[in-house]
């Protein structure tokens, strides 16, 4: 009778395990989500590295951003797109609503990259020297990023069953990552749009 009870216990701790990682992220989403936001992260410090005061500072006209404000733009991002995901950590995964996410990854990493379309930054999302200096700035978008990363790598959420909304429809909790990473790399092709500028400062 023991022997039978202890099998029943080892069979359904057996089937939760699988529902568990069944539920979670695929071992590929999980390195192709963790590959992205490295990717980005070094593109955003690769980009900034070495850049003088007067660099980091000029914008080709009156209206447009300064490499320094694109980076505290990115640095005030990272924190919203974590709140949309802990919004969306609150309400139950719900696989009914996978319907309702009608964009693939790459579709979504290809709208958000793609420099073509210009779109109006909302208020909270303006740069205003919030985090201080420059390198203040820069530190605090590379240490939520590097959370963010460490997130992916040993979380059991159910990612890809809970969602957030944009503008352009319903995204999953993965996709807040990628979209993440994304606006990441449009933001880091903008500062290479200020560099290449006939009157970029030299140094």
């Amino acid at each position: 009778m023991k022997k039978n009870i202890l099998s029943i216990v080892v069979i359904t701790l057996t089937l939760v395990g699988f529902t568990i990682a069944a539920n979670g992220l695929t071992d590929a989403e999980r390195e192709m989500t963790i590959a992205e936001l490295s990717k980005t992260q070094e593109r955003i410090t690769n980009t900034v590295e070495g850049l003088s005061e007067a660099q980091l500072n000029f914008k080709a006209t009156p209206e447009s951003w300064s490499v320094a404000e694109c980076v505290e733009h990115l640095a005030i991002s990272e924190s919203m797109f974590n709140g949309m995901l802990q919004g969306a950590l609150k309400t139950p995964a719900n696989a009914a609503m996978r319907d309702s996410v009608k964009m693939t990854d790459q579709a979504l990493l290809g709208i958000i990259t793609s420099r073509e379309q210009k779109v109006k930054t909302p208020e909270a999302f303006e740069p205003s020297g919030k985090f201080g200096s420059h390198d203040e700035t820069l530190d605090a978008l590379v240490t939520k990023r590097k959370e963010h990363i460490e997130y992916v790598k040993t979380t059991e959420d159910d990612l890809r069953n809970h969602y957030g909304q944009l503008p352009f429809g319903t995204i999953d909790g993965l996709q807040i990552m990628l979209f993440m990473s994304g606006h990441t790399e449009r933001h880091v092709a903008q500062m290479e749009e200020v560099m290449a500028h006939a009157d970029f400062p030299k140094e």
